[in-house]
């Protein structure tokens, strides 16, 4: 009697493991279904983020060429829907936006002996609104300004060709 009694309090026991164990993958189920509900809707929500992009210079002028240090990449704080900026923030870093440099106005640095200019990049953010396609605003960019160095060629390529390489070779990256 003794030994029937201490194998149903063993089948016992197990039958209670399995439940306990089933009542919680339920519970982490429906946990997670609600996060994901919670996540959806805050999606739907008017949010700020910022998202770094990729920088291309297009347009340089035939005699000059971009040389130096140049900002290769860009933070918009940008103001939208959630969904938007989700889909910004996952195909964002692959496109670069692009400064067409016959379009911006750039200024020289005064007393600067070389041929150094800056922009200030608040007056991109027209274009870059125009480039992302995406309905979001853009509050703001930084850094706010850049600075960039366009010396005059001689016209002989061949004498900026291991330059081209490095510039090209950044580009690439």
């Amino acid at each position: 009697m003794k030994e029937e009694h201490e194998i149903r309090s063993e089948n016992l026991e197990k039958k209670e493991i399995r439940v306990i164990r089933k009542d919680g993958l339920i519970f982490i189920f429906f946990l997670l279904l609600s996060f994901i509900f919670w996540y959806l809707n805050s999606l739907s929500k008017e949010i700020e983020s910022g998202i770094r992009f990729p920088v291309k210079y297009i347009n340089i002028p035939k005699e000059r060429l971009l040389v130096g240090k140049t900002s290769d990449q860009l933070n918009l704080y940008i103001k939208g829907p959630g969904y938007l900026i989700l889909k910004l923030k996952l195909t964002g870093a692959r496109a670069p936006l692009e400064i067409d440099i016959s379009k911006v106005s750039y200024k020289r640095i005064s007393g600067s002996n070389g041929m150094n200019y800056f922009m200030i990049t608040s007056g991109l953010a027209k274009n870059f609104s125009v480039q992302l396609r995406s309905g979001c605003e853009i509050i703001s960019i930084k850094p706010d300004t850049l600075f960039f160095t366009l010396e005059k060629t001689t016209g002989n390529p061949a004498d900026y060709s291991e330059e081209l390489k490095v510039f090209s070779k950044r580009e690439q990256e």
